[in-house]
């Protein structure tokens, strides 16, 4: 009788961790994902150590990435490596960047000021001026003067990005959903740009 029990309770143990199987592992590779934030470039909108749910399922099947999500996608040039930054220029537009605004030139050829209220430490580095294709996304740090971005390594494949930043759960006083979007909306007046030449 008492092996009986121990083995109705190893079955149902078996039962148990196959469901958990099927359930977690499909929502764990197409659903959402853990990250844990590491560095200061998304400073003071993230900081090191705090602990994300990722949202990888709206790109895939509902919606394309917008101007100012908070994304995690393959490093360009070690797709090992998972960054997080925000996206700035869509694909088809032009991003200029120069005295530490960013202009979006968008395929109506008029270029417009890129409002960023969520930078509190500007510098954006060197003046340039970068076109997107198709497939290809701007993607900057919150924290410009200590942020490796689009400015440096060049626009991320589409292919690339993982999903977006769904839910902070730690550290719990800052808890939030959807945390650090901004949806941002273009100037409606035009801006003079600075002519910039790229070398």
């Amino acid at each position: 009788m008492q092996g009986e029990t121990q083995e109705n309770f190893f079955v149902e143990l078996l039962k148990f961790f196959l469901i958990a199987v099927i359930i977690v592992i499909p929502i764990r590779l197409w659903v959402a994902q853990p990250f844990i934030v590491s560095g200061a470039s998304m400073e003071p909108t993230f900081d090191t150590g705090q602990y994300l749910i990722i949202d990888e399922f709206s790109y895939n099947n509902f919606t394309d990435p917008k101007r100012g999500e908070v994304i995690i996608f393959r490093y360009p040039l070690n797709t090992s490596e998972f960054f997080i930054k925000r996206i700035v220029g869509l694909p088809g537009e032009t991003v200029t960047i120069a005295n530490e605004n960013v202009y979006i030139t968008g395929t109506d050829g008029v270029a417009r000021l890129l409002p960023e209220p969520y930078i509190v430490n500007k510098g954006d580095g060197s003046p340039q001026s970068v076109t997107l294709t198709a497939n290809q996304y701007f993607v900057m740090g919150d924290n410009r003067p200590d942020s490796s971005d689009s400015r440096v390594w060049g626009p991320v494949p589409r292919q690339d990005i993982v999903g977006r930043a769904f839910v902070r759960l730690l550290p719990i006083d800052k808890l939030s959903s959807w945390p650090g979007m901004f949806h941002s909306t273009l100037s409606t007046s035009t801006e003079a740009v600075p002519h910039i030449i790229n070398d």
